[in-house]
């Protein structure tokens, strides 16, 4: 019993130092308005959620639902991992043969010879595909549509638009499969791939595929869809400059490259069902596990990102996947623990990882 006792006294310490840690960076951050964070772990029965405000004019709750940025990659590639179960679509297949040709000509052309019908469905998943990025990419005139999308945020653009402006402003990076370069076109191109597998829009797919059967019902895509039940709260602001981007329709960009609107609760439900193999199998799981380098320790996969932290124990590797305005989802295998939450602000990729670290060094004292 003593040591029983010992034990939740040392996990309430580290929990107090998990939350304040989190809490402490939101505050010190004058850039940063609102946190959100969820730790879980069925092996250390821990479940710890917290929601910082650092806002004046903002409310923020540990369940309100948020915008999850290329978080939604990891929701596209697991439908397209449902099919390929189906025996509907192959990860093999080539691009070409799932879309219209007006889409798909002079779709890749680099150094003059045109790819296009050379692209395989696992090069858009892991983006080996060479396509340009126009979220990122600028064009001739140095503008992106993410350029694009803060200085017209009353524009909506539909899927085909993004494809079609990177076709027409965007250079190829490479030949299909020969090096690696992040492209949200390669997931608008897969969003397509769905709706044409399955009739229906990708946000109906999303819905009967894995929202339903998962009891995600406080997610949804974007200005495409709402949530299956009312959520007690509305979706998190969050802003660049004075541009509150929930309110731009220019947000409607992200679509199958980051579309979904989910909580922590929600995705934490995703996350475990991928992790146990409830949605899809083990060996289509290790498929998506076709990892391409993305620099040091840092890998992508079919929609899934993996850091292998130099000069770090193995045990301190995660893997998941993170949104360009702090939105973080990743799992630990040791210590069998998902961290899940955003610090909503664009550009703020990396120190949500650098966060997680130190979280799972300090989990380790549980156990000590």
């Amino acid at each position: 019993m003593a040591q029983q006792l010992h034990s939740q006294d040392q996990k309430e310490k580290v929990k107090g130092q998990i939350l304040h840690s989190f809490e402490k960076k939101v505050k010190k951050d004058k850039s940063l308005g609102t946190g959100i964070l969820l730790v879980h772990s069925d092996l250390l029965d821990i479940h710890w959620k917290t929601a910082v405000n650092n806002s004046p004019v903002a409310n923020v709750y540990p369940d309100q639902p948020f915008h999850f940025a290329s978080i939604g990659k990891t929701v596209t590639s697991v439908m397209i991992g449902i099919l390929y179960e189906k025996g509907l679509i192959d990860y093999e297949d080539l691009v070409a043969d799932h879309l219209d040709q007006s889409i798909v000509n002079g779709l890749h052309v680099y150094k003059g010879i045109d790819y296009s019908k050379q692209i395989k469905i696992r090069q858009l998943l892991n983006h080996t595909s060479g396509l340009g990025d126009y979220y990122t990419d600028k064009n001739n005139e140095g503008i992106s549509l993410m350029d694009m999308m803060l200085s017209s945020p009353e524009k909506f653009w539909t899927p085909i638009e993004t494809i079609m402006w990177t076709k027409k402003n965007l250079k190829s990076k490479f030949k299909p499969g020969k090096g690696f370069h992040y492209s949200d076109t390669n997931y608008q191109l897969l969003g397509l791939i769905i709706e044409q597998i399955t009739g229906m829009a990708l946000h109906d797919a999303f819905k009967t595929y894995i929202f339903e059967p998962l009891d995600m019902n406080n997610s949804y895509m974007i200005l495409h869809s709402g949530p299956i039940e009312k959520c007690k709260y509305p979706m998190v602001d969050f802003y660049h400059n004075d541009l509150n981007l929930i309110e731009a329709k220019s947000i409607s960009m992200s679509w199958a490259s980051g579309g979904i609107v989910s909580t922590t609760e929600d995705m934490l439900k995703f996350h475990e069902a991928l992790v146990r193999y409830k949605i899809i199998k083990e060996s289509t799981f290790k498929k998506m596990c076709d990892w391409a380098k993305m620099g040091p320790g840092f890998f992508y996969g079919y929609g899934l990102m993996n850091f292998r932290f130099i000069m770090t124990p193995k045990k301190y590797d995660i893997w998941g996947n993170s949104g360009s305005i702090g939105a973080f989802m990743y799992y630990n295998p040791h210590f069998d623990t998902y961290i899940i939450g955003s610090f909503h602000k664009m550009g703020y990729e990396s120190q949500p990882i650098f966060f997680i670290l130190k979280t799972l060094k300090k989990l380790k004292k549980i156990n000590s």
